[in-house]
C-alpha cells in the first residue's frame, strides 16, 4: 500500500534460513578449531561470522528494488570485473594463485562479489527477456556476460571458481525457459570448450588432476594425494565419527587445506554418517526456504535473483562435497558458509540479507509493476 514502509519489518526476518546458516558456520568453526590449541584460523573466522551477520541484518533493512535498474546492475558487474582485472597487477599470489586482495591478516576475493554482481545482472535481463528466451541472440549475449568473468577468474588461475559462473548462469539460463534445441547446442559449445581448454587453456597440473580423476587409484601418492586422503578420512568417520580433535586424518596433515577445500571431509570424519545425515538436512532447508521465497518474489526480478543465489550456493555445495567424496576431479572450492574465510562468507550471508529483504515487499505484483518491469519503467 501507498502508506506502507518499503523497509522490511523485523518480524518478517526468515529466521528458519538464517537459522541453517548460522548452525552451519558454527558447525564450521567446531570442526576447524579441533585441530591445534593456537589456530589463526579460528580466531578468523569467528570475527568475519561476526561481520557477515551483521551484513546479513542490515542488509535485509534495505529496499532492495535499486537492483532493478539497468544502470545499478551494470556498475556492478562493471566493479566486479574491473576488480578481477585489477588482481593480475595488485594480486596476492597464494598456493600458486593469483585471487586475494591482500590487507594484513585478512584478504579479499573479488571472484565471490563476481558471483554475486552475475546474478543480479542475469536476473535483471531475463526478467525483461524471459518471454524471447527461444532466441538464440540472448542466451549468447547473457553468455558473454557470464564468459568475461570465467575467464578473468580461470586465469588466476581458480578453475573450480570458474565453474561456479558458469553453472550460475546455465541455471539461470535453464530456469528462463532454454529450449530443447538451444539445450542441445549449449552443450555442444561446453563439449568444445572443454576440448579447447585441455589442449590450450588447462594447467599440466589440472589436466593431471582431472586424470588422477579417472584412475584415482594411479596417483594416490601423486596429484590424487589430496582427493584420495579426503576419501579415506569420509569412509573413516563410519557411523558416529571419531569425535571432535579424533580426525586422523587431519589432526596428522595427511589431509592438506582442512580448513577449506576439504572441510566436508574433515566434517565427515570426525562427526560421522549421522553427522553429515545433519548437514544434509541443513543445507536441503535452506535450499528449500530459497526455493520457497522464490515463489513468492514481487517481480520476475525477485524471483530470478532469489533463484540465481540458490544455484550458487547449491553448485558451491556440490561440487565441494563431490570433490570430498571422490566423485569429481579436485579444483578448490568452499562449501557455503562452513569453510574458513571471509570473502565467501560475507558475500553469502549479504546475498541471503537481499533475498530477506525481498520479502519484505514481496506481495501479489499489480499490474503496473508488471508493466514497469518489461516496458523498462526500472531502467532510470
Amino acid at each position: 500500500m501507498a502508506g506502507e514502509s518499503l523497509i522490511p519489518s523485523t518480524w518478517r526476518t526468515d529466521w528458519i534460513a538464517f537459522g541453517c546458516a548460522f548452525t552451519l558456520s558454527v558447525l564450521g568453526l567446531l570442526t576447524m578449531d579441533s585441530f591445534e590449541a593456537q589456530n589463526p584460523y579460528f580466531v578468523r573466522q569467528i570475527i568475519w561470522l561476526c561481520i557477515a551477520v551483521g551484513i546479513f541484518f542490515l542488509a535485509r533493512r534495505f529496499d532492495w528494488r535499486i537492483l532493478r535498474r539497468t544502470n545499478i546492475a551494470v556498475a556492478l558487474y562493471g566493479l566486479a570485473t574491473a576488480l578481477l582485472i585489477l588482481l593480475f597487477v595488485l594480486g596476492h599470489v597464494s598456493r600458486g594463485a593469483q585471487s586475494w586482495f591482500s590487507f594484513g591478516a585478512f584478504s579479499f576475493e573479488p571472484a565471490e562479489l563476481a558471483n554475486l554482481a552475475l546474478i543480479v545482472v542475469l536476473a535483471k535481463y531475463f526478467s525483461r527477456r524471459h518471454v524471447e528466451i527461444g532466441n538464440l541472440r540472448h542466451i549468447i549475449v547473457s553468455g558473454a556476460y557470464a564468459l568475461i568473468l570465467a575467464i578473468a577468474v580461470a586465469l588466476q588461475p581458480n578453475f573450480g571458481g570458474a565453474i561456479i559462473v558458469v553453472a550460475i548462469w546455465f541455471s539461470m539460463v535453464l530456469v528462463s525457459g532454454l529450449s530443447r534445441k538451444h539445450l542441445l547446442a549449449v552443450i555442444a559449445i561446453g563439449v568444445l570448450a572443454f576440448a579447447g581448454l585441455w589442449t590450450f587453456g588447462f594447467h599440466a597440473y589440472q589436466r593431471e588432476r582431472i586424470l588422477a580423476f579417472i584412475h584415482p587409484l594411479a596417483s594416490s601418492q601423486g596429484v590424487g594425494y589430496q582427493a584420495y586422503q579426503a576419501t579415506i578420512a569420509v569412509g573413516s568417520g563410519e557411523l558416529l565419527g571419531k569425535g571432535i580433535g579424533y580426525g586422523t586424518q587431519s589432526t596428522l596433515r595427511f589431509l592438506p587445506e582442512y580448513q577449506t577445500d576439504f572441510m566436508f571431509a574433515a566434517f565427515a570424519e570426525e562427526w560421522g554418517f549421522l553427522g553429515v545425515v545433519l548437514l544434509f538436512i541443513l543445507y536441503g532447508v535452506l535450499f528449500f526456504r530459497l526455493l520457497a521465497a522464490s515463489s513468492r518474489g514481487a517481480t520476475n526480478f525477485e524471483t530470478l535473483f532469489t533463484l540465481g543465489v540458490l544455484f550458487y550456493l547449491a553448485a558451491h555445495f556440490v561440487l565441494h562435497v563431490g570433490i570430498n567424496m571422490g566423485l569429481l576431479p579436485v579444483t578448490g572450492t568452499t562449501i557455503p558458509f562452513m569453510s574458513y574465510g571471509g570473502s565467501h562468507l560475507v558475500i553469502e550471508f549479504l546475498a541471503l540479507g537481499i533475498v530477506d529483504g525481498m520479502r519484505g515487499y514481496a506481495r501479489a505484483a499489480h499490474r503496473e509493476e508488471l508493466d514497469k518491469e518489461f516496458s523498462g519503467g526500472y531502467d532510470r
